[in-house]
């Protein structure tokens, strides 16, 4: 007990000082939004995305000039690298296309991972712990990118890749600030009824509610009889996309947006009236 304490004190003045340089940087208006009278059972992963917003636009590889959103209310996960698996080979694409946000918006540098060999004469990746190490570096330099207070990693994890992503999570975890939050994207298919997640060093996993493939029936009937997943680490936040709408998308939950074209103010409008409805 004592030890959980002085962990909490101490990710609380590690956050502190984060949010400090975030305002110096012109990162933050408002301060985080602790909850009041913070209480000793509280979770270090609570107080890590207590000051996320509760929506978070997708900015995906693609120019986005969104420096019309509300900081105080809206945040950016911006795709920050793209990191492909093959064989023994680490490549790393960092992003290419501009990206503008007004001063003051919460950012999540957002890494996705693509283990498809189909592509090149280099065969599956060996998921080594050389490569395992290279990611994590990857990953580590997007979360160190200016007014970057978030990181999370986008990787559609195979059976046979869950092994790697655990070991991956678990160094990623080691070296990044206790202050920093740590997300991933979840299939929806993890959520409701695989436990493979149970114990991973993650703040969040956001469960993606589009292009779900054949659980999509199963999983919205469970969702519309008003039952939560049953891994409780996707019931934070939910993913969905603005060509797929969702009725069912359970409410008081934080909203990650995709948009499959370029964000516009009217887009993003529509997009956010419809997360609040």
């Amino acid at each position: 007990m004592v030890g959980d304490i002085r962990d909490l004190r101490r990710l609380l003045l590690a956050l502190c000082i984060v949010i400090i340089s975030c305002i110096g940087a012109g990162v933050f208006i408002a301060g985080p939004r602790l909850p009041a009278g913070i209480s000793h059972d509280l979770s270090l992963s609570q107080v890590r995305v207590s000051h996320f917003p509760q929506i978070i636009l997708w900015a995906w590889e693609r120019p986005a000039d969104l420096h019309y959103i509300d900081p105080r209310e809206v945040g950016v996960a911006f795709l920050a690298s793209t990191v492909y698996l093959s064989g023994s080979d680490v490549a790393v694409r960092p992003r290419l296309q501009p990206l503008k946000v007004p001063p003051g918006t919460f950012l999540m540098a957002t890494v996705r991972i693509e283990t498809n060999h189909t592509r090149n004469k280099m065969g599956p990746p060996l998921l080594s712990q050389g490569q395992c190490a290279r990611v994590a570096t990857a990953i580590i330099d997007a979360a160190g990118m200016p007014s970057v207070c978030a990181v999370q990693i986008d990787f559609d994890a195979t059976s046979s890749e869950r092994a790697f992503y655990r070991d991956l999570l678990n160094e990623v975890r080691r070296q990044l600030p206790d202050s920093t939050s740590l997300s991933i994207t979840a299939l929806a298919s993890w959520c409701a009824g695989d436990q493979w997640m149970e114990g991973l060093p993650i703040d969040e996993a956001v469960p993606m509610l589009f292009r779900m493939g054949p659980d999509r029936r199963e999983i919205l009937g469970e969702l519309r009889a008003g039952q939560g997943f049953p891994a409780a680490i996707c019931n934070q936040s939910v993913g969905i996309s603005t060509d797929e709408p969702l009725e069912v998308a359970p409410r008081d939950r934080r909203r990650y947006i995709f948009h499959p074209d370029d964000w516009s103010e009217q887009s993003v409008r529509e997009a956010i009236g419809g997360a609040r409805q």
